[in-house]
Order: structure tokens, then sequence, then C-alpha cells
């Protein structure tokens, strides 16, 4: 049995992205943390391949959450956020959603973008 222990503040965002593996366990990532940039995938995307070592190293740089939703394995997600691209890239500040770019972006943009929300 496991009991969850809240101790009332926000999780420390995890410093590797999250696999998502659904519609409930997204909707809890982006309630738990403060900022979740969330980039709809899949593993046949080049530009996606490419943009794997920056959304890596933005997760360890940042106090963002970064979440991965491979959009083959979850069509119907992906298709509720308007997903008609990959890679393409929603953010939430404050579990809203303010942002969503369809391509790769490069680091800096993603860094400002991210900290614009972040602080």
């Amino acid at each position: 049995m496991t009991t969850d222990t809240d101790s009332g503040s926000t999780p420390q965002s995890p410093t590797e992205p999250l696999y998502i593996d659904g519609k409930d366990h997204l909707d809890d990532v982006v309630t738990e943390h403060d900022v979740v940039l969330v980039d709809f995938f899949a593993d046949w995307c080049g530009p996606c391949k490419m943009l794997e070592p920056v959304l890596d190293d933005l997760a360890s740089a940042t106090d963002a959450t970064i979440a991965k939703v491979d959009v083959d394995q979850h069509q119907q997600l992906a298709g509720a956020y308007g997903v008609r691209g990959v890679p393409t890239l929603v953010l939430f500040a404050d579990g809203e959603q303010v942002e969503q770019h369809t391509g790769a972006l490069p680091a800096d943009r993603l860094q400002t973008l991210v900290e614009n929300y972040s602080e």
C-alpha cells in the first residue's frame, strides 16, 4: 500500500523530462508544478530528436518541469491540444496553458520562454 504525504508545498521540479502516460497523468503534472513545458513528440520525427538534448538541459537548468507526450501512443491527448505537427511545445503556468508553439525552437528562446513564467 502506498500513501501520499503532502507537505503543502509545490514539489520540486524534476531534473529530467517526465514521460506522460495519459490525460490524467498530464493533468496531475500540470497541477502539481508551477511551470510545465510539454513536448508533444514522435520517435520518427527528426526535429523532435534534435530538440531532445535541449529539453534535457532545460529540465536540469530551470525550475520548469519538462513533460513529454508521444503523439503515436497518445493520439487523443495530442488531438485535445490541437497538435497538428511535431514537435509541438505547450507551456503551462500555474495550471493554465499560456503558450503553444509548433516546431523546434532554439535553446535560448526556450530558456527565455520558460523563465518569463518562472519568475
